[in-house]
């Protein structure tokens, strides 16, 4: 039989323990390594993001109202129908705007006549005017004469007076002089009356072109006041009438219409939205604590659950809101109160994103999505 050799086991149980403690530590420079890498990367790379899945798509809703109160004729979109600006929603009966239009174009007519009348009449009162004027002045000379005719009588009835004393002028004649003095007294004072009328019809007629005057003044026929107002009625009339015509007022997808051909709307009531899908943007809710390196214009990167991690938007930070969701809620809540704990707050960051991207991957209002922005950016 062979010999055993009893120091074999030994060697072998020495050899497994120096194999274990090698693997040990190739496990715990591994493990040192991989940490050390991994801080690293969050420190070269990972610390620059600030995150959030609390994100979603929102956008500037146009919210289409009628303009003008009519009876709905057709409605040529369905929800989900995409539209460019500019394109027709609705047409209301335009009957009575026409109507109205025509109304409004007679009136102005009618003011541009009556306004060409004002500057005829002004010429004709410029006449009259001076007609009254001349009037006037013979009415003065006339008065003049009179006075002078007046005069001389009485001088002349005075001076047969004082001769009549010594008998060198008869009765007759004396009576004669009186009476001649009478009358002249008598058309002094008609001549007087006469140049009174005179004057006062010289300013009725002043005044009467004056008056008339104050409607064409500093003014054509184009731009008078009268002419002016008729033309806003006539134009107010046209735009009721094109508002008869209601058309898209930006790009984007008909969402939840709500008239229907045949009604009849009031102006200010809800036709349908129109969702501008290439102008949405992001509203991220990040906590409080994450946002102390946060600015505005910072880089953002950003996925939807809708096409997933394979496609991404990029974006930058627009703004932040002006308070907390908590501060907007319906019931906001009282921190006030004996029992208190401390909830972390959320603030939403508005985000734009690039229009080619939305272009490439359309994304709708309230698609969920996922945020990260590049801190240093």
């Amino acid at each position: 039989m062979p010999q055993e050799h009893p120091t074999t086991a030994p060697q072998d149980g020495t050899a497994m323990k120096a194999l274990r403690k090698k693997l040990f530590l190739a496990l715990a420079a591994t493990v040192a390594l991989g940490a050390a890498a991994g801080y690293g990367y969050w420190r070269l790379v990972g610390s620059r993001y600030v995150g959030t899945d609390d994100a979603y798509v929102a956008a500037d809703i146009a919210q289409v109202t009628a303009q003008t109160a009519g009876v709905v004729k057709t409605v040529p979109v369905e929800d989900t129908q995409v539209v460019k600006a500019s394109d027709v929603l609705a047409l209301l009966d335009d009957s009575d705007a026409r109507i109205a239009v025509e109304a409004a174009a007679a009136e102005l007519e009618q003011a541009k006549r009556r306004v060409r009348g004002y500057q005829a009449t002004d010429s004709s009162l410029a006449a009259q005017t001076l007609a009254r004027q001349s009037e006037v002045r013979r009415a003065v000379a006339q008065l003049a004469a009179a006075q002078s005719d007046a005069q001389r009588a009485t001088a002349e009835w005075q001076r047969r007076q004082a001769l009549a004393a010594t008998g060198a002028v008869s009765v007759e004649e004396l009576a004669k002089s009186q009476s001649a003095m009478v009358t002249a007294q008598t058309n002094l004072t008609a001549a007087r009356a006469v140049a009174k009328q005179a004057d006062a019809t010289y300013s009725a007629a002043v005044g009467t072109r004056q008056a008339n005057a104050t409607l064409i003044d500093h003014a054509s026929a184009d731009d008078n006041p009268e002419v002016l107002l008729a033309r806003a009625h006539w134009q107010k009339a046209q735009l009721d009438l094109a508002r008869t015509v209601i058309r898209a007022p930006v790009d984007g997808v008909v969402a939840r219409r709500q008239v229907q051909p045949g009604q009849y709307v009031q102006a200010g009531n809800l036709l349908l939205n129109v969702v501008p899908s290439r102008q949405v943007h992001v509203d991220a809710n990040f906590m409080e604590g994450q946002l102390a390196r946060v600015h505005v214009g910072q880089s953002v990167l950003l996925t939807s659950d809708r096409y997933g991690s394979a496609v991404r938007y990029h974006g930058y930070v627009e703004g932040f809101s002006g308070g907390t969701g908590a501060v907007f809620a319906v019931i906001p809540a009282q921190n006030a109160t004996g029992n208190w704990i401390k909830v972390v707050q959320r603030l939403p960051v508005r985000i734009r994103l690039e229009v080619g991207e939305l272009a490439a991957h359309p994304l709708q209002v309230g698609l969920s999505m996922t945020a990260a922005i590049d801190s240093r950016s």
